[in-house]
């Protein structure tokens, strides 16, 4: 399991984000980039990590499920998943 703190940091960056989203389109819209520059580093959404929601683990991530690699596995073996199950052929 990730650090409490980077999980944390990460959800204020995800909230920093939301909050400046409409500023920072307007001003990429009217090509103020000194204006952006004035906004927190941490408002910009390129710097959001990807996270697996149970556990945090940044590495392995899955977008299609928000779950890393060893979450998805335990969770589909279990048949926590709708629509996954395990493969054979």
């Amino acid at each position: 399991m990730a650090k409490r703190s980077q999980i944390a940091r990460n959800d204020k960056r995800i909230r920093l984000s939301l909050r400046f989203a409409e500023k920072r389109a307007q001003l990429k819209k009217d090509g103020d980039f000194e204006g952006l520059q004035k906004l927190p580093k941490n408002s910009s959404p390129v710097r959001i990590k990807n996270r697996c929601a149970v556990t945090g683990r940044s590495r392995g991530y899955m977008r299609l499920f928000g779950l890393s690699r060893i979450q998805f596995r335990e969770m589909a073996r279990k048949g926590e998943i709708p629509g996954v199950k395990k493969s054979s052929w």
